[in-house]
């Protein structure tokens, strides 16, 4: 058995094997619940940023770098640029927040899967191990997940806004995974090997500015 507090919300995931009754799950859940109310602490006392309306004077950050949102307006194309210090949003003057909001989330997309590609194939080599596909999702609550029968690996489109080594920490961390599936002390050890700075950078990571989420 084996419990996860997920990022980026502290929620609860426990692993059990098959046949396991619920007294015994309660048990060990109980014998964790000083370290989960911890672990959920520090999620809770991580900044967030205040809920987005996409407008001129925001902060966005971009590889861990904070840039200004500056909103223009377009009625040829809707683009997403960096200039000098700022974020430049080019959308039409009717859009909406939650059209701006994906136009944004779109072109973080495009950051991340072209860096992608050059971060894990660094990864494969130093881990001795292939994926067979990876894909970007926008997910609440992991960084980075894993499909070991298909070896796919699934990647936060927020990882764009963080800073790059983060990226390679979710990827040898996803990769790993294909050698070693539970969290245990046989994959610590291979994280140890492969990435061993991996507990400060996880810890940098969950530090990092969150995105606002609707409860």
């Amino acid at each position: 058995m084996y419990i996860r507090v997920l990022p980026p919300d502290g929620a609860i995931q426990i692993t059990v094997p098959y046949g396991s009754n619920e007294e015994t799950i309660r048990m060990f859940a109980v014998s964790r619940i000083s370290w989960i109310k911890k672990q959920k602490k520090n999620f809770e006392n991580q900044a967030r940023q205040t809920k987005r309306q996409y407008v001129t004077g925001e902060s966005y950050y971009v590889w861990g770098k904070r840039y200004r949102l500056d909103v223009q307006y377009s009625n040829i194309r809707n683009e997403v640029r960096i200039l000098g210090g700022k974020l430049i949003l080019r959308v039409r003057k009717e859009s909406t927040p939650a059209q701006r909001e994906n136009v944004l989330n779109e072109w973080y997309r495009e950051q991340l899967k072209q860096a992608i590609p050059g971060v894990l194939e660094k990864c494969e080599r130093i881990v001795g191990i292939r994926c067979a596909e990876w894909q970007v999702k926008n997910m609440r609550t992991k960084w980075g997940t894993c499909n070991i029968e298909k070896r796919r690996i699934w990647l936060n489109l927020q990882l764009a806004k963080k800073t790059p080594e983060c990226l390679a920490y979710v990827i040898t961390h996803e990769l790993v995974h294909l050698l070693e599936r539970k969290h245990n002390d046989q994959f610590k050890q291979y994280m140890d090997q492969f990435f061993p700075n991996w507990r400060a950078v996880k810890e940098a990571l969950n530090q990092q500015m969150l995105d606002y989420m609707e409860e």
